[in-house]
């Protein structure tokens, strides 16, 4: 069924559906007979309609307005005057006007510093419950420990072997090119092993392990906030940070140079098949590698590595639990976690490798 009006002097009579769907055809001849009538006396007969929805009541809304007051209404029900009387207090909120606030330099500032002091005051915890762990050894839990490194470390290993071999193949064929031109192609290994092992093996392996693992920890720990299952921990007399954090912080640490050294791993193996298909034996390759590539290197990514891995733990257990409320809060926290994580990733590396050159390593 559709909406119809009549209208004579004084008197609008509206019947049928007035929703969404059918309102529209009657909308505008309904205007102008409120118009016309201005002045006037003007009644407005809702008997006959059968359906109303948000749409019908903001037509009866529209049609006070051109007539400048408050029609009679003949045949409104209860719920028509409650849903009009809605809609007239939804239209006294006045719409948001101005430009968008831009932040001031002094606010930046100002929010880098909160983060900051809100970051040290998590360490210092995250410190505090390392070192009274022997106290609380009946808070740390061994369970979870194997659990965060079976998620972070053993799930992670087929996406971590596919990402070295594609990165090693990558940097092989990118890097033979040109240095074909100088018939250089042996020199190839040198560099992607180098690179491989040095740099890149621990920064990729820290930006997987930021996307899989630090977004799952905020996640995880963000919905144990949300359901205020933190709050029952602190009631009941534990740490949250000693169950929680702690097992997440150690079993990154302990799986980070593992994963790194698989990722390295597979990417020698993607730049030899690419440096085999050239051409070049095995053998060349292998002697190459282990006459350029030192022990040092391998401890320092590994070190490195380390670090990453607790950075990101670090990152993504703190936004978990600094989750607010509400249904957008777990994945606020888990971008953060992400984002942080593989930012904080990155300026560690370039901390690294500005002690190692000044250290000579």
């Amino acid at each position: 069924m559709t909406a119809n009006l009549a209208t004579t002097p004084g008197r609008i009579t509206l019947s049928g559906e007035l929703d969404a769907r059918n309102a529209s055809p009657v909308w505008a001849p309904a205007i102008a007979a409120a118009k016309a009538a201005k002045g006037q006396a003007l009644e407005v007969d809702l008997a006959g309609v059968t359906l109303w929805d948000t749409a019908g009541i903001t037509l009866l809304a529209e049609i006070e307005a051109a007539f400048g007051a408050a029609p009679t209404y003949a045949g409104a029900t209860d719920k028509v005057t409650a849903l009009l009387a809605r809609v007239h207090d939804a239209r006294k909120i006045p719409p948001k006007s101005g430009a968008a606030h831009v932040a001031s330099w002094g606010e930046v500032f100002t929010s880098f510093l909160t983060a900051a002091t809100d970051g040290i005051a998590f360490l210092g915890e995250a410190v505090l419950a390392l070192a009274m762990l022997p106290v609380r050894s009946k808070m740390f839990r061994m369970q979870d420990l194997w659990r965060a490194a079976d998620q972070s470390g053993v799930k992670a290993v087929p996406l971590v072997l596919l990402l070295g071999v594609l990165i090693g193949l990558i940097l092989a064929f990118q890097s033979l090119v040109p240095m074909r031109r100088f018939g250089a192609d042996i020199y190839v290994a040198n560099l992607v092993a180098i690179s491989l092992i040095r740099e890149l093996g621990p920064l990729l392996a820290a930006v997987i392990l930021a996307g899989r693992s630090g977004s799952a920890f905020a996640a995880e720990i963000g919905t144990m906030k949300v359901n205020q299952e933190v709050d029952a921990l602190i009631t009941m007399g534990l740490d949250p940070v000693t169950m929680l954090v702690l097992p997440r912080l150690l079993a990154t640490i302990l799986v980070m140079p593992a994963m790194t050294m698989v990722l390295d791993f597979a990417g020698l193996i993607g730049m030899a098949l690419v440096l085999v298909g050239d051409g070049i034996p095995p053998v060349a390759i292998g002697n190459q590698i282990a006459a350029w590539v030192v022990p040092g290197d391998l401890y320092g990514a590994l070190a490195k590595s380390a670090v990453f891995g607790a950075t990101i733990a670090a990152v993504g257990c703190r936004a978990g639990m600094a989750t607010g409320l509400g249904p957008e809060a777990v994945g606020v926290s888990a971008t953060r976690a992400v984002v942080g994580g593989i930012v904080s990733a990155i300026v560690l590396d370039g901390i690294f490798a500005i002690a190692f050159y000044r250290l000579g390593i």
